[in-house]
């Protein structure tokens, strides 16, 4: 949900309530790797035996559409199976 916007509040400023006094950002910096996430991107953590298994993202990808497709491909052959049953 999207708070009503005050009138009279300066640009920049946050009500005390918002921000504690323990929360230190004087260090803070953006992301670096914020472009890496393309637009639409969803991010998947993976345990880290699975993720030995693929040496990069798109070799994931690659076995993952495999699965998908043969998934697919099982649940139209059931659903046909059903219909001719």
């Amino acid at each position: 949900m999207k708070r009503a916007q005050r009138k009279g509040r300066e640009a920049g400023r946050v009500d005390l309530d918002e921000i504690l006094p323990e929360y230190d950002f004087s260090r803070s910096r953006p992301n670096k790797y914020a472009s890496r996430y393309a637009a639409g991107s969803i991010v998947v953590v993976l345990e880290p035996d699975v993720a030995a298994v693929f040496p990069s993202a798109g070799e994931a990808n690659e076995a993952l559409r495999a699965l998908a497709g043969i998934i697919q491909k099982r649940r139209s052959l059931r659903t046909a199976s059903r219909r001719s049953a």
